[in-house]
């Protein structure tokens, strides 16, 4: 195999992360094969929802995902550094404080915003490319709608409440739609008439979003339209002031709020690299150009033309197909992204390159949070179902970042704690249930489990010389370990009797003296409770007779004639699946007589008793209640499928699911245990392997 091999991979953005977890699954045997990712930043952004974030739907960390969770436990490391320059002859590229050696270097450093040297906008316009755009945009909008309200100058105020959008790409119009929304929040926050407030989308071209097909976009103008955005088209920007937009007919637009999305290049950091451009670069022919566009010449590979070790992806890329070169989108970059990885990989191992082709799946554009159009592999959506696709696209993509942890944190953030019914859902599933509400029923819960446990030894699970008493949970004929064969139909055979005996005799000795104990200790606590409510029960016989007698004569004659009137729609004292039932029986064949008959009696009941009384202190406690309640619903649908659970006690499984939210952190024991051990377990190789993590990854 050679030498080892040093891959250094310049970027976290779609298309860095998706070539450096190829090539950590490549190499993740290979010892001798290095992966290093260099960014300034410790996260990776998920660019195409920084509109939520600025348009304040959602919080600012759903649009970050730390590199230590996308990473975990695998062979990438992450150096937070600024690359200042790369010398290509010696294989180094070298930041302020370091130097890092590469055999093959990947550059995948983004690109940014484009504009196309018209005076006034760069010093003068909010962009969102980047997290802190968003966060600039965010804070802006809070902080303008709470100065509009004390303005008592009618013209500053309707600057102040002014918002522009320049470009009706699909930034601007995402852009766009989430300040329509918030409008609406901020209105009803602040007492501001909706009327006030101006969304004003300034687009050069004849059309919004142009790459979309004319059905699509009339469907978006109208929704746009309707819900109070103002679209101008045909109306290019040429210049721009503070508070000041101007367009080329001479007139201008005065706004508190300019948001420029018109355009996107590479980035300053590639141009400055010394290697060939496209057609719009300083190698275009054109001796006064200045690499416009930023984005760097490869080979159907992914390679630079310039250097066979220096692979480009994502926005940095220039590549022409179909005679147009590739969109700076999120399937271009993770698509050139595996290109680079095999790649590499066949450059390392020896083996076959492949060319790129790219393969996408179409496109959709969302209009705030309830609103979407897409085309998505020849499939024309709009709306719900639009919104719908947008949404499970999301998800696949972050399943494969980050797994199934990353899934249920999106899901989290877009549907079950949206503000302001600000999701596909509207406000279904956003509102939650303080856990201290959830109290009383836990303790109650808990109490009725520890109870579940000591009436069973009240009942005489725990005298083993008394036999089974659990018997009954099993087939009729089938005998559990420990104890002496007996057959039904017909005499036990010496043979048979005698190994039974042999078997026995062992799980005596072992469960015998425990047996002893639990006697004694609990025959004093029976005694003593005896004692203690005896007296009580003789008194409240006495006290309640009269009374009894009394709602007897009373509740004869009408029960009479209501049981001649109507009986019970519903016997809810009736088990759910009769124990005879196919479904019992089922249950009890498969699961109970082949594999529970196995263990010895005594180790089952006591098993069994433990386990009840262990969830109902738990719960009581508040210590690891998530657990003891999958616990308790696990042991509910145990005795369920046995035909032993009525419907009047169904509410056991749903009291479980209802405690699994998080109620043993309000005055419990949780409150102190869980940090802990999601700390622990956060840090664990496992966890990080596989992105099992409790909320977020922990430092090792």
């Amino acid at each position: 195999m050679g030498n080892g091999k040093n891959i250094l991979i310049l970027g976290g953005g779609y298309a860095g992360i998706e070539t450096a977890k190829k090539l950590a699954k490549k190499f993740k045997k290979r010892d001798d094969v290095t992966i290093t990712l260099v960014d300034k930043q410790p996260f990776h952004t998920l660019m195409t929802e920084l509109h939520e974030v600025a348009g304040h739907r959602v919080e600012p960390d759903s649009v970050r995902i730390p590199f230590a969770k996308i990473f975990g436990a695998s062979k990438v490391k992450v150096e937070l550094d600024t690359i200042a320059s790369i010398d290509f002859e010696k294989n180094q590229a070298k930041s302020a404080t370091k130097t890092y050696g590469y055999d093959y270097l990947v550059l995948g450093t983004g690109a940014e915003p484009e504009f196309f040297g018209v005076p006034g906008i760069q010093e003068n316009a909010f962009t969102l490319w980047s997290y802190d755009d968003a966060m600039k945009v965010r804070f802006h909008i809070d902080d303008i709608f709470e100065k509009a309200v004390a303005e008592q100058d009618p013209v500053k105020r309707k600057k102040m409440l002014t918002f522009v959008v320049a470009g009706a790409g699909f930034t601007g119009i995402e852009m766009a739609g989430e300040l329509m929304e918030w409008r609406d929040t901020m209105c009803a926050k602040w007492l501001i008439d909706r009327s006030e407030v101006r969304i004003i989308v300034v687009e050069a071209m004849a059309s919004i979003l142009p790459i979309l097909e004319e059905d699509l976009r009339a469907k978006v103008e109208n929704y746009m339209k309707k819900h109070g955005a103002e679209l101008m088209t045909n109306t290019p920007i040429v210049g721009a002031e503070a508070g000041i937009v101007k367009v080329k007919d001479g007139s201008t637009i005065e706004t508190g709020t300019f948001i420029w999305t018109a355009g996107v290049s590479g980035s300053n950091f590639a141009d400055r690299l010394g290697l060939s451009n496209g057609p719009f670069g300083k190698n275009s022919g054109d001796p006064n150009a200045k690499n416009k566009r930023g984005r760097l010449m490869v080979t159907d590979e992914m390679r630079s033309i310039d250097y066979e070790n220096v692979y480009v992806v994502g926005d940095n890329t220039w590549f022409i197909e179909d005679n147009k070169p590739l969109p700076q989108i999120v399937e271009t970059a993770t698509q050139t992204g595996e290109t680079a990885a095999h790649n590499i990989a066949a450059a390392i191992n020896g083996t076959e390159t492949k060319k790129f082709k790219s393969n996408f799946h179409g496109f959709m554009v969302s209009v705030g949070g309830k609103y979407a159009v897409s085309n998505a592999m020849g499939i024309k959506l709009s709306g719900f179902f639009a919104m719908g696709v947008k949404h499970l696209v999301n998800i696949v993509h972050l399943f494969g970042v980050a797994g199934f942890n990353q899934c249920w944190e999106y899901i989290k953030h877009e549907f079950l704690e949206m503000k302001e019914g600000r999701s596909l859902l509207r406000g279904f599933g956003a509102y939650k249930t303080r856990g201290y509400w959830l109290l009383p029923f836990r303790l109650w819960l808990g109490l009725m489990w520890v109870f579940e446990g000591i009436n069973k030894i009240g009942e005489g699970w725990f005298k083993w010389s008394e036999g089974s008493k659990s018997g009954w949970m099993f087939s009729q004929g089938v005998v559990q370990a420990g104890m002496d064969k007996i057959d039904a139909t017909s005499a036990a055979s010496g043979d048979a009797g005698a190994a039974a005996d042999a078997f026995s005799a062992p799980a005596d000795d072992l469960f015998g003296d425990f047996g002893g104990v639990a006697d004694d200790l609990f025959g004093d606590f029976s005694g003593a409770a005896d004692n203690l409510f005896g007296d009580f029960g003789a008194g409240a016989a006495d006290a309640f007779s009269a009374a009894s007698g009394a709602a007897d004569a009373v509740t004869a004659a009408s029960g009479d004639a209501a049981s001649t009137a109507s009986g019970a729609i519903w016997d809810l004292t009736k088990p759910i699946f009769d124990m005879n039932g196919p479904v019992a029986t089922w249950f009890r064949t498969t699961f109970m007589d082949t594999i529970m008959a196995l263990i010895p009696f005594q180790a089952f009941q006591l098993m069994v008793v433990l386990v009840e009384i262990c969830i109902g202190l738990a719960m009581v406690g508040g210590l690891f209640t998530w657990w003891a309640a999958v616990v308790s619903i696990v042991m509910c649908l145990v005795f369920t499928f046995s035909g032993m659970f009525a419907w009047n006690q169904v509410w056991f499984i749903f009291g479980g699911i209802l405690l699994m939210g998080g109620a043993g952190r309000a005055f419990g024991l949780d409150c102190w245990v869980v940090p802990f051990f999601k700390k622990w377990w956060n840090g664990t190789r496992f966890a990080r392997k596989r992105y099992w993590y409790l909320d977020g990854p922990s430092k090792k």
